[in-house]
């Protein structure tokens, strides 16, 4: 029998693709426009064709110099962000409780920090780390270190990265501890026998399981660490001096501040590709060496690559007991 297909349903999803045209794909092609043109004002428009990109991608320019500048304070401060985030929040799901009454108190605790508003998160450590009336600066001050957020640039950094290792470390390690849950009893079980140490547990069981996670968690956090605009912003403004300006920060800027909306919408343009390339990059990095430990292990041992519905026995969990 031939099963019929109701082509219905496609007329479900038309709203949704009428509301992501009007607010993603009509503001998208608007800055498109800014950017190939330039005006004086008054809502006249004069053709630029590719010119504020050429400018842009210039260093030598004033205009490529500052867009440089900006895009190398990001890219550090997200291989900062992750090279902390990542392990720590690892760290904080394999230490806590997989099971009993501790479990949903560590999840509430987790989760606290997420569901505070990047402005007001913002808002807390620019009070915090005040000298004068802030815990943190104030406290530094007390016992001998030279710490103003305002005015030095290496402060500034240090304050800006605590701030965001606190507010999204936690979704690291709930997105880990995830992972770890989906772990079955019968991989523990099988280590135990083999005498296995715990870093042999964690390196041929846990990271293993956790492959699929960590990879949505770091493309979460770069995605939203390059992007970061909100915290730094009312924090120090992207000072001082410009130590803080990163990309977001000096778009808005350039956009609002100068209201040069040709050049701003050339900046905003290859900042967008920026971010897809290097998530497509990261994506198919993981995916890639994913696919190859499943190809080296089907090879070694079939009954290990079979579906996770199917447990291996406990002698097929290839364990290194030079570790235990």
């Amino acid at each position: 029998m031939t099963k019929t297909v109701n082509q219905k349903a496609w007329l479900l999803v038309l709203p949704v693709f009428a509301v992501v045209a009007f607010s993603a794909v009509l503001p998208l092609m608007t800055v498109v426009n800014y950017s190939v043109q330039d005006t004086f004002g008054n809502n006249q428009f004069f053709w630029n064709g590719l010119g504020w990109f050429q400018e842009l991608l210039d260093p030598s320019s004033q205009f490529g110099e500052r867009f440089f500048d900006s895009l190398w304070r990001n890219l550090l401060f997200s291989a900062i962000i992750l090279a902390i985030e990542v392990p720590l929040g690892i760290a904080v799901a394999l230490s806590m409780p997989r099971e009993g009454r501790g479990v949903a108190f560590c999840l509430v605790l987790m989760a606290l920090p997420l569901l505070i508003p990047w402005n007001v998160v913002g808002t807390i450590w620019q009070v915090f780390a005040r000298t004068d009336i802030g815990l943190l600066g104030s406290l530094l001050n007390r016992i001998g270190i030279d710490y103003n957020y305002a005015g030095s640039a290496l402060a500034a950094w240090v304050t800006i990265v605590t701030m965001d290792v606190w507010h999204w470390t936690s979704l690291v390690a709930l997105l880990c501890y995830a992972g770890l849950k989906s772990i079955p009893d019968a991989y523990y079980q099988a280590a135990r026998i083999d005498g296995a140490s715990q870093w042999a547990i964690f390196r041929t069981i846990q990271l293993p399981k956790m492959r699929r996670v960590l990879l949505i968690a770091v493309l979460l956090r770069f995605m939203d660490s390059f992007m970061i605009y909100t915290e730094p912003f009312v924090l120090t403004g992207g000072g001082p001096g410009n130590a803080t300006t990163f990309l977001s920060i000096d778009l808005v800027k350039l956009a609002l501040g100068q209201f040069d909306l040709g050049r701003a919408a050339a900046m905003s343009l290859v900042y967008n590709l920026i971010i897809l390339s290097v998530c497509w990059v990261f994506y198919t990095v993981m995916t890639n060496v994913d696919a190859g430990n499943r190809t080296v292990l089907t090879e070694s041992d079939p009954a290990d690559a079979s579906a996770a519905g199917s447990l291996p026995p406990a002698t097929t969990i290839p364990l290194d007991r030079r570790a235990a």
